[in-house]
């Protein structure tokens, strides 16, 4: 019996041996925390078709989304800690889905103007029933309530999906599409949010992918800061469906209401954007664009990225026309928010902050591979002049409705906006009636040998379905400082630039015949004046 007894002496010593050993040196730690991750920019929901016909469902930074790559698995990040906003509930009732007027709330948005999003653009359409994608919200652990919505560009707020009481727990992505969207928490602490996202395919068979998102809201203290801004989307019915889900349900964008653009690869496989060659004019009516800059060697341009092809192409501004269709025409609402665009009841022409089928959806970004690795510090964006028939305003909407007008042509030019670095953004393009209009842009920044860079160019956009864009092209668009190829200088917005111009221009002449005839008669002549100088055309 005593050797039974030592040996069962001999294995606990033993087990508390090693439970010392392992106290001391550490040999079971705790499980290290996720990595914090930015959600400016991010791509929080990436979903795409993968091998096999698979669906995965990852987070991507705003560098792997601009990049094409894969990204994160959920799982392995944290959100929150990175950026985000306080504010209040607004005290109308189109925002009571958030809680009272007046409650804390927290956004994962932080006020940078780069958006997360909710991208499907790694699911080609065509691969799936319907050409839409269901994200559905499992569960929600947490000490407050969950919501994410979007606005139209003129502040009113579409909940998507979210944990409340009356919230949808699903939607409908479209293949294809990148909606931006925010987030708001309305409480502090730690969240674990887990969706599945699913897809029919081909005879039937049903694809599917599930994650948790780990959100790590601070302590909420609202104050006279700028509300998170949101992007906008326009409101969509949704989508009639045979089941009982159909009233659980929302869409982001009606899928069938969409043309079907050229099926983009999987996020794994995208191609990098190539350059156009020179020349290759292009009107662009509908879908993604962005402007940008572009190094080559000390060579620093603005160009257009065109997403509207696959692989997409940096384009030349001389060599493209924006077409503002007459479906962005909208009617200047009630209230002094939006007065800034004109009389209630007015029209405009608006290219709002998330894409719209059948509506091209202009952008700007500083993610070209070449400025990332090139430069450092924020570019800036300087608005030098504005010629057209009307007035043009770009402008965001908060999260909370508010606008925020970053350039507005009826004010004094040149006006300027800081661009962060790998940044992609879209805010709302206004214009007050049909035309053509020119946009003098030039963007500045520092290469990471301290040398500043800068170009000039003109931005061609053509508003009104009666407008004839190729009239963007030619004298006029394109290259200068602020000028044609040819160095013409480009008139401000507005007319009445033309009376002063004129009148000053017959002064200038009579002057000149005068001086002329003094001369001759006195037989000397004076030095004649220096050429004007390109600059004394700048915009002031």
């Amino acid at each position: 019996m005593r050797k039974p007894r030592t040996n069962v002496r001999r294995t606990v010593a033993a087990g508390v041996a090693l439970a010392v050993l392992a106290v001391v040196t550490g040999a079971a730690p705790a499980q290290a925390e996720p990595a914090a991750l930015r959600a400016a920019g991010a791509d929080l929901m990436a979903v795409s078709v993968i091998a096999d016909g698979a669906l995965s469902l990852r987070i991507r930074d705003a560098g792997q989304a601009a990049r094409g790559e894969a990204g994160h698995e959920p799982a392995d990040v944290l959100l929150g800690p990175e950026g985000g906003l306080a504010g209040r509930v607004p005290a109308t009732p189109e925002f009571s889905f958030l809680g009272s007027p007046g409650q804390p709330v927290w956004s994962l948005t932080s006020g940078d103007r780069a958006f997360p999003a909710l991208d499907a653009t790694g699911v080609p359409r065509g691969a799936v029933v319907d050409d839409a994608v269901t994200l559905t919200l499992r569960e929600t652990t947490g000490p407050g309530s969950f919501a994410a919505y979007t606005l139209s560009g003129l502040g009113v707020p579409k909940p998507l999906i979210g944990s409340a009481a009356g919230l949808p727990d699903s939607v409908r992505m479209p293949a294809g599409g990148r909606t931006e969207v925010v987030w708001v928490f309305t409480a502090a602490g730690e969240y674990r949010l887990t969706f599945a996202a699913s897809a029919t395919l081909g005879l039937g068979r049903v694809a599917a992918a599930e994650a948790t998102y780990q959100v790590r809201v601070p302590e909420i203290t609202p104050s006279s800061a700028v509300p998170p801004q949101a992007p906008a989307v326009p409101a969509e019915p949704p989508t009639q469906r045979s089941d009982n889900a159909a009233a659980r349900s929302q869409v982001l964008v009606a899928p069938e209401a969409a043309p079907a653009p050229e099926a983009a690869p999987p996020p794994e496989a995208a191609p990098l954007a190539k350059t156009a060659q020179s020349g290759s004019r292009k009107v662009i009516a509908d879908g993604h664009v962005d402007m940008g800059p572009v190094m080559s060697g000390d060579s620093w341009t603005i160009r257009i990225k065109d997403d509207t092809v696959s692989p997409a192409v940096w384009r030349e501004l001389a060599d493209t026309v924006l077409h503002v269709v007459d479906q962005a025409k909208i009617s200047v609402p009630a209230g002094p928010d939006y007065a800034f665009l004109g009389d209630q009841g007015e029209t405009v022409w608006l290219l709002p902050q998330a894409q719209q089928s059948g509506i091209v959806w202009p952008g700007w970004n500083t993610q070209h591979e070449s400025v990332i690795n090139g430069t450092s510090g924020a570019v800036t964006w300087t608005l030098k002049g504005v010629s057209g028939p009307g007035q043009f305003k770009l402008f965001l909407t908060g999260s909370f409705g508010k606008p925020e007008v970053l350039f507005d042509s009826a004010e004094k030019l040149p006006q300027q906006l800081s661009i962060p670095p790998n940044t992609h953004a879209h805010g709302n393009w206004a214009f007050t009636r049909a035309g053509i209009y020119r946009l003098a842009v030039e963007m500045t920044g520092t290469t990471k040998a301290g040398k500043k860079v800068t170009d000039t160019r003109t931005l061609a956009v053509a508003v009104g379905g009666g407008t004839d864009p190729n009239a963007g092209f030619g004298p006029g668009s394109g290259n200068g400082n602020g000028g044609d190829r040819n160095g013409g200088p480009l008139p401000r917005t507005g007319t009445s630039w033309v009376i002063p111009v004129v009148g000053g221009g017959l002064l200038l002449v009579s002057t000149g015949l005068l001086l002329l005839l003094i001369s001759r008669r006195r037989q000397t002549w004076t030095e004649p004046l220096p050429d004007r100088d390109e600059n004394d055309y700048r915009f002031r």
